[in-house]
C-alpha cells in the first residue's frame, strides 16, 4: 500500500510540474528525481527498470531525430513556404485560411509529427493571420487541435503511437490503412465544428492584402521528408525500427547543414531536447511503477475485451477519460499491454482515445500545454472556459466518429 501510495504521488507531482514548469525548469528536473526515488524506495526493480529503458529507447530515439529534422526542416525555410502558400491562397477570405491550416496542420502533424505543428506551425499560423487583418483565435486553436486529433494517421505521427506500435503487431503500411478513414472522419468533425463555433471570427471583413511573393520551394527539404516518409513503409516491412530511418532523415538534413555552416554542432543537439527525452523516460519509469503498484489491475478490470463496436467505443472513451487525468502519455502507457490481448483493432482505439481526448484539457497532452506556451508569447489569451467548451463540442463527437470509422476499416480491411 505505501509503495502504491509513493507511485501515485510521484506521478501527481512529475505531471502538475510538466503543467506548471515551476522556475520554467526543465520537466526533466523533476521527474528524474522522482523515478530514482522509485527506484530506490524499491517500487521497482531494477530488472523492471531495465526493460521499461529498452522499450522505450527505440521511442526517444525516434523522437529525437524527428525534432532535428523538423528544425533543420525549419531552417530550410519549409514552414515560412507554408505559411506563404496559406497567405497567397486564403488572400483576404478567413474562412478559405481556416481551411488551409486544417490541411497544413492536418498533413505536418501526420509526417513530421505533432511537435512539429505546434513548435514550427503555430508560430507561422499566428503571423499568416496577422498579416491578413484576420482574427487570429480560429486558426491558432486549429493548430492545437490538429495537433491531437490529426496524429492518429501513422505510427510516426504522435509519441503515443509510437510506444503502442508494436503493441498492434502491425505494419506500418498496415497501421496506416486502418486508420485513413478515421484521420479523416475526426478532422471532418473538427472543421464543421470550428466553422460553427468561430462563425463570427471568419465572418469579419478584412482589407484584400497584396501576398508575398511565392518563395522558393526548399526541395532538398521535401525530398528528404518524402524519401524519410516512404524510408518508415519499407523498414516496416523488414521488420527495422522506424527510429533507424528517421535517424538517417535527420542525419542527411544535418550534414548538409552543417557541411554549409548554415548551422553548428551544438544547435543540431540542442534541437534535440535532450531535457526533454530524459523526461519521456523518466515518465515511462514512474508510469510502470504505478502500474505494477495497483493502477494495471483496477483498469484491467475495467477495460472492455474484444473488437466489438461497444467494446471500441468503451475503450476509446476510457483512454480519452484517462489522458486528461493524468496525460496522453501515462495512459497509453498503462493501457495498451492491456488492450493488446484483445487484439490491433483494441490498441487503435486506445490511440484513438488518447490522442483525441486530449483536446478536451489543457492538461491532456504535453502538446497542448506547450501550444499554449507558445499562445501566451505571441500575446494570446487562451481562455480556459472557452478552451473547455470548445473541447466538449469536438472530443465527444470527434471519438465517436473516429471509432466508427475504425470499427468499419476493421471490417473491410482486416489486420
Amino acid at each position: 500500500m505505501l509503495l502504491e501510495l509513493l507511485s501515485v504521488a510521484a506521478l501527481v507531482v512529475v505531471l502538475g510540474c510538466a503543467v506548471v514548469r515551476p522556475f520554467r525548469w526543465p520537466e526533466a528536473v523533476f521527474a528524474v528525481p522522482a523515478a530514482a526515488l522509485l527506484i530506490a524506495a524499491g517500487a521497482l526493480p531494477l530488472k523492471d527498470v531495465g526493460e521499461e529503458a529498452v522499450r522505450l529507447g527505440p521511442v526517444i530515439g525516434f523522437l529525437a531525430a524527428v525534432l532535428v529534422l523538423g528544425k533543420l526542416c525549419d531552417d530550410e525555410g519549409l514552414f515560412h513556404a507554408c505559411g506563404t502558400w496559406m497567405a497567397r491562397w486564403a488572400s483576404h477570405r478567413p474562412r478559405r485560411l481556416l481551411g488551409a491550416v486544417f490541411t497544413l496542420a492536418s498533413v505536418i502533424t501526420a509526417v513530421l509529427s505533432l511537435d512539429a505543428t505546434v513548435v514550427l506551425l503555430t508560430p507561422v499560423v499566428f503571423a499568416t493571420g496577422r498579416s491578413m487583418g484576420a482574427r487570429p483565435k480560429p486558426h491558432v486553436y486549429a493548430s492545437a487541435h490538429l495537433a491531437n486529433t490529426a496524429s492518429v494517421l501513422l505510427p510516426v505521427s504522435n509519441l503515443t503511437n509510437l510506444l503502442a506500435f508494436t503493441a498492434t503487431g502491425l505494419t506500418f503500411t498496415r497501421f496506416a490503412l486502418l486508420m485513413l478513414l478515421p484521420w479523416l472522419a475526426a478532422i471532418a468533425v473538427e472543421y464543421a465544428v470550428f466553422r460553427r463555433f468561430f462563425a463570427a471570427d471568419l465572418d469579419v471583413p478584412v482589407k484584400p492584402v497584396k501576398a508575398d511573393k511565392a518563395p522558393e520551394l526548399p526541395l532538398f527539404a521535401l525530398v528528404t521528408v518524402a524519401a524519410t516518409l516512404a524510408g518508415f513503409a519499407v523498414a516496416s516491412a523488414f521488420g527495422t525500427d522506424p527510429a533507424w530511418v528517421a535517424a538517417a532523415g535527420a542525419a542527411v538534413m544535418a550534414v548538409r547543414a552543417l557541411a554549409r555552416r548554415e548551422v553548428t554542432p551544438a544547435a543540431v543537439v540542442r534541437s534535440a531536447a535532450l531535457p526533454f527525452l530524459a523526461f519521456v523516460l523518466a515518465l515511462g519509469v514512474v508510469v510502470r511503477a504505478v502500474v505494477d503498484n495497483g493502477l494495471g489491475d483496477a483498469l484491467g478490470r475495467v477495460l472492455p475485451d474484444g473488437t466489438s463496436l461497444p467494446a471500441l467505443l468503451g475503450m476509446a472513451a476510457l483512454a480519452a477519460l484517462l489522458a486528461n487525468l493524468i496525460n496522453n502519455l501515462p495512459a497509453v502507457l498503462a493501457l495498451a499491454p492491456l488492450a493488446a490481448p484483445s487484439g490491433p483493432g483494441a490498441v487503435l482505439a486506445v490511440l484513438l482515445g488518447v490522442n483525441i481526448g486530449p483536446n478536451l484539457t489543457y492538461a491532456g497532452s504535453l502538446a497542448t500545454l506547450l501550444w499554449r506556451r507558445i499562445a501566451h508569447q505571441h500575446g494570446h489569451d487562451v481562455r480556459l472556459r472557452e478552451f473547455t467548451l470548445l473541447g466538449v463540442l469536438t472530443v465527444p463527437a470527434a471519438l465517436l466518429a473516429s471509432v466508427l470509422a475504425l470499427w468499419v476499416s476493421l471490417a473491410t480491411i482486416g489486420t
